[in-house]
């Protein structure tokens, strides 16, 4: 078992996990959410992190799919990434959601959801007290 610190965010209240995406060069700040079936990119960090999104949309790499939020249900892309680290982990092939939150008005201090489908064959255990999350794999 690993045990991890975890950051907060201030005004949120949200747990911040460093997150990398295959094999950019670059950290993302994803909030992680024990509500959230399937873990969900915005489509302007992974722009700026230089993930070919962009490559992926043109030769028809992305399904489309739709989720349910507080502001109803909206249309997403999906793809499959090769390797997501976190945590200590990493998961590969794991299908996940991209959501433009620029173009829907939402902005955010942070560059997506770190949702329950990372956690598949894993124990976790989150220390609200400490600060920390103990992730065991299965």
């Amino acid at each position: 078992m690993m045990t991890h610190k975890f950051e907060r965010d201030p005004e949120s209240g949200m747990i911040l996990i460093p997150v990398v995406l295959e094999d950019v060069e670059y950290e993302l700040r994803m909030a992680l959410d024990t509500g959230a079936t399937r873990t969900t990119f915005d489509f302007n960090a992974l722009h700026v992190a230089g993930y070919p999104i962009f490559e992926m949309n043109e030769t028809g790499k992305t399904e489309k799919g739709a989720i349910e939020t507080a502001i109803g249900i909206i249309e997403v892309g999906i793809f499959e990434a090769k390797n997501i680290s976190a945590l200590g982990q990493t998961v590969r092939d794991l299908k996940v959601q991209v959501y433009d939150f620029l173009k829907h008005g939402i902005i955010s201090d942070y560059d997506g959801v770190l949702g329950l489908d990372f956690f598949e064959d894993t124990e976790f255990t989150i220390n609200m007290k400490n600060q920390t999350i103990e992730v065991k794999t299965a």
